[in-house]
């Protein structure tokens, strides 16, 4: 019966039942497309305390628990340096959610705020390198990162109009400084609306930004530049109103890249020029 079940129980049940179409769904179709997880993988779950890294746990905790594929698991909580409130926080959320993490402590925050260098990216490089090592410490291939279908086509947008490139974020890739360790993206293909209707409906209270330089920041994207992001939000929340649609569609954009009518492109690092093969084999014609 629904009424004897615990309160873990309860919101397990909304992921698998009420949110399946929304989230449970996305979760397992990304997992099967982009072949996130392999028979033999230990992952790390990376967990921020934010709502994105808990879903994402609990996503991942659900399917170790029903998949017909062997894999292992490991959840993880880098505290960079949070307040006390938001250490708490973390805390009584994973005893909530029954999530048996890892807790172990880093001085990223001291030293990302005494450094010349901008602190939001080298607080984001060294959170990474931690989450690597400390993985590959527990004997894991593999760690999660809670990034969802809005934080992918935000970038995209914001490396255009920002960056000056066309650049996505993969749902799965190589570290280039721990051999044999991946980063895999399982929320890919969960849009962040629903994951908020899931936190409302489970009245679940979980950190928005850990950040000590911006306490009470809304919109941290893990150095990823939280102003410029917020713009984009803004922006495609406008064009949806004439095109539901718009999100989509630069989703599966970056999934037909037409590179025979790109000018350049830069692969491995080096850019080329469409007059490398321009004329050959029909390049350029129409």
């Amino acid at each position: 019966m629904k009424q004897d079940l615990k309160v873990h129980q309860l919101i397990e049940r909304s992921i698998i039942k009420k949110y399946r179409k929304e989230l449970w769904g996305p979760f397992t179709y990304a997992v099967k497309r982009y072949e996130l997880i392999c028979p033999g993988d230990k992952i790390a779950v990376c967990i921020s305390g934010g709502k994105d890294s808990m879903l994402m746990a609990k996503l991942l905790q659900e399917l170790h628990r029903h998949s017909d594929v062997p894999f292992d698991l490991v959840y993880l909580v880098m505290d960079p340096g949070y307040n006390e409130i938001n250490r708490q926080k973390i805390e009584s959320n994973l005893a909530l959610l029954r999530i048996p993490a890892t807790i172990f402590e880093t001085d990223i925050f001291k030293i990302a705020n005494s450094s010349e260098q901008s602190p939001c990216y080298l607080c984001a490089r060294m959170r990474r390198g931690h989450l690597y090592s400390k993985a590959k410490e527990l004997g894991c291939n593999k760690i999660a990162l809670g990034h969802h279908f809005n934080d992918v086509i935000e970038t995209t947008v914001m490396g255009m109009f920002y960056g000056s490139q066309l650049q996505a974020m993969l749902p799965k890739l190589h570290s280039t400084n721990f051999d044999g360790m991946e980063l895999i993206r399982p929320l890919y293909c969960i849009h962040e609306g629903d994951i908020l209707a899931w936190k409302r409906y489970n009245q679940l209270d979980f950190i928005q930004c850990a950040c000590r330089f911006t306490e009470n920041c809304s919109t941290c994207d893990n150095g990823g530049g939280g102003s410029k992001r917020q713009e984009v939000k803004v922006l495609l929340r406008r064009l949806k109103r004439d095109n539901p649609n718009i999100e989509k569609s630069i989703f599966n954009s970056i999934h037909k890249v037409a590179l025979d009518t790109m000018p350049g492109y830069k692969s491995g690092g080096v850019e080329h020029s469409f007059l490398e093969t321009y004329g050959k084999n029909g390049g350029g014609s129409k």
